[in-house]
């Protein structure tokens, strides 16, 4: 490109980011307009995509980390030729367009995940670069190379400061994830001000001992050495790289550039007017140059041809290694997974034993039918029953690897994970034991806003952690996790119903689920199995009488339940037992199944489950009640803890028969 254009393609972008944000009076125009050159350098050389086929499986990732300055990448996906209008861009951040206040996937062509939440980007483009390590380790053949795609991020200071992008930047030191590349837009500036208020380190020392490649760019506006520093990057395949580009927050405003102001507010009519003038931009609001407006057919011609290569290339990969294409269609289609779906033997389970190890049970047969499953945990896989035996561990010498240490990184754990779900033809998990959710879950909120099918095998589910004490011991955390929306909890009563909920997570297309396990072993119920898959149902139940009252939990605490209907019944008392796996998973269900197993007219209704007892009126009613835990527990054996706390089948009954009365 000559440098004309380069210049003209770089004030469209600074121009069409000012103007969007102006007309929304709302929005971050600073980022966009300093890192346009570098972003301009990156789409118009580097950057590998298809804007026709967003989904093109040997596409280069772009992932804005700093998400706030979204304008930046829809003035990008705008202007190569993505399925983004000049409308759309018009509409920024208005209800209902395509242009949201950040980046959202599955909203906006192009948009490879959703950011804001600073550097959760860093960290998702790390799981990105895992799954293009593992899937070409796994199928590239010499002269063959079918998986050969980079990851590029865009983080800003505010990135760099959160604790997520040194845990994610620590792994992918360790795994020498050499296509990924980060790009530090170094501006110096956050809402507060300079970040020398509160950010004075080195950043390419700190990324240099994580075991990076670091390059520095001191002149954001020198697009020739950006692009030399892009070029160096990717020549170094043993480590990741980090170019950090000095520029200046909102350049071409003179009155805001190099401010705080730029950050997070329109630059103002004025401003907007004197921006034009410096940049010597003659076009009218939201209009482009003649040979910038030609830019998006070229792009779509270019990717177009790259695409076309790559089939080529695949096919000769085909009629090479004839075997690989099976074994292709089998990690990116749903195939391997509707065989493992309707294989009944391997849901079978006839042994009482915590809820963990059924999980570790089912996750190892799995392990031998599903060749894509890729996951681990945070340090944690000998507790959480986690790692996959006859697999390797991924690392920077075995990328086939397929068992992941994320080290204690829960946080980084959680958004890594979700860039290896992003980037497709992989079935990941993530584990840790459930008190440490509140690490992870920022990451998993993203989880579910993304619809991502992640499994998360999240451990030591209550009290019955015992000695560990109040620190380990989860009592907010199954309904913190049950009000996020789309995120499917499922804490299973024994081993048929843990089996059950690892196939719901594999059943499930858009939206992850948490299987909430026990430390401490459960016997095995009568009635379990199948029917867990319905969120709720009736276990135990009073034959040929409507019961005069309904117990309900999930858990440990069902086997209580079942305990406490034996005692009921020999005062004649008609009893049904409901065990209630998965709140979300039973709201899918209709209304005259609900009913059916919660019938409005029994009013007296007990819940049981040793965890905070907010949310479950909505299933006890006015006149029901809930025996939960609103305190924190305790170091002792779990067995005492519960007997202390009042968890037992004898108190279980009495509540039920004071209900009575």
């Amino acid at each position: 490109m000559d440098k004309r254009r380069e210049e003209r393609l770089i004030n469209s972008v600074r121009m069409l980011s000012a103007e969007a944000v102006q007309k929304a009076n709302s929005g971050h125009p600073g980022l966009p307009m300093g890192a346009a050159p570098l972003g301009c350098v990156l789409w118009s050389d580097f950057l590998k995509f298809n804007p026709a086929d967003p989904e093109w499986p040997d596409r280069d990732r772009f992932v804005l980390s700093a998400g706030h300055g979204s304008m930046l990448l829809y003035s990008l996906l705008h202007l190569f030729g993505y399925d983004l209008t000049i409308e759309d861009i018009r509409q920024f951040r208005q209800w209902g367009s395509r242009t949201p206040g950040h980046p959202e996937y599955g909203h906006t062509p192009g948009v490879e995940t959703t950011t804001g939440p600073l550097g959760q980007g860093l960290a998702n483009g790390v799981g990105m670069a895992v799954a293009e390590a593992h899937l070409a380790a796994v199928f590239n053949r010499p002269g063959h190379p079918v998986v050969d795609h980079r990851t590029y991020v865009l983080a800003g200071d505010g990135c760099m400061m959160e604790g997520i992008s040194s845990e994610a930047a620590s792994l992918a030191g360790t795994l020498g994830l050499g296509k990924l590349t980060v790009l530090y837009d170094s501006n110096r500036i956050s809402i507060e001000g300079s970040t020398d208020l509160a950010f004075r380190e080195d950043v390419g020392k700190r990324f240099e001992a994580y075991g990076w490649q670091v390059l520095r760019v001191d002149n954001g506006n020198d697009t020739g050495a950006i692009r030399r520093a892009l070029q160096t990057a990717k020549e170094d395949l043993g480590r990741p790289a980090m170019i950090e580009v000095v520029t200046e927050i909102g350049y071409g405003s003179p009155a805001k550039q190099g401010t705080a102001s730029a950050h997070g507010e329109p630059l103002g009519e004025d401003n907007l007017e004197d921006a034009r003038r410096y940049l010597g931009w003659t076009e009218a609001a939201f209009e482009l140059p003649e040979e910038i407006r030609t830019l998006a057919a070229e792009s779509r011609n270019k990717g177009k041809q790259h695409q076309e290569e790559w089939n080529e290339r695949l096919e000769a990969y085909f009629a090479a290694y004839p075997e690989m294409r099976t074994e292709w269609n089998r990690w990116f289609s749903r195939e391997a997974l509707e065989e493992v779906l309707g294989d009944a033997p391997l849901w079978d389970v006839d042994k009482a034993d915590a809820s963990r190890g059924t999980s570790g049970e089912i996750l190892n047969r799995l392990a031998q039918r599903l060749p894509n499953l890729i996951g681990g945990s945070a340090d944690l896989a000998p507790s959480t029953k986690t790692l996959m035996k006859g697999r390797t561990d991924f690392s920077a010498e075995d990328p086939t690897g397929s068992n992941m240490r994320f080290g204690v990184r829960e946080h980084a754990m959680g958004a890594v994970t979700n860039g290896m779900a992003l980037h497709g033809g992989l079935q990941v998990y993530a584990s840790t034991f459930f008190v440490f959710t509140d690490y992870m879950k920022p990451a998993m909120r993203l989880t579910a806003l993304m619809g991502l099918p992640v499994t998360y095998v999240l451990t030591h589910d209550s009290i019955g952690v015992g000695e560990d004490g109040p620190t380990h011991q989860p009592i907010e955390h199954l309904m913190a996790l049950r009000a996020v929306p789309n995120m499917v909890v499922y804490r299973p009563a024994d081993a048929r119903e843990t089996a059950m909920g690892w196939k719901a997570a594999l059943q499930s297309r858009s939206m992850p689920v948490c299987l909430v396990l026990t430390r401490q072993k459960l016997s095995l119920l009568e009635g379990t199995g199948d029917a867990a898959l319905k969120g709720g149902y009736v276990l135990r139940d009073s034959p040929g009488k409507q019961p005069d009252i309904l117990l309900m939990g999930t858990g440990s605490e069902v086997g209580l339940l079942v305990e406490a209907a034996l005692e009921l019944e020999k005062d004649g008392v008609a009893v049904r037992v409901i065990s209630m796996p998965s709140w979300e998973l039973f709201e899918q269900q209709t209304l005259d199944y609900r009913n059916s197993v919660l019938p409005p007219e029994v009013t007296r209704r007990l819940a049981v489950e040793a965890g905070a007892g907010l949310g479950w009126p909505r299933y006890t009613g006015s006149e029901g009640a809930v025996m939960a835990i609103d305190r924190f527990g305790a170091s002792a054996p779990g067995e005492r803890i519960f007997q202390e706390l009042g968890f037992t089948a004898e108190k279980v009954a009495l509540r039920a028969r004071e209900m009575l009365e």
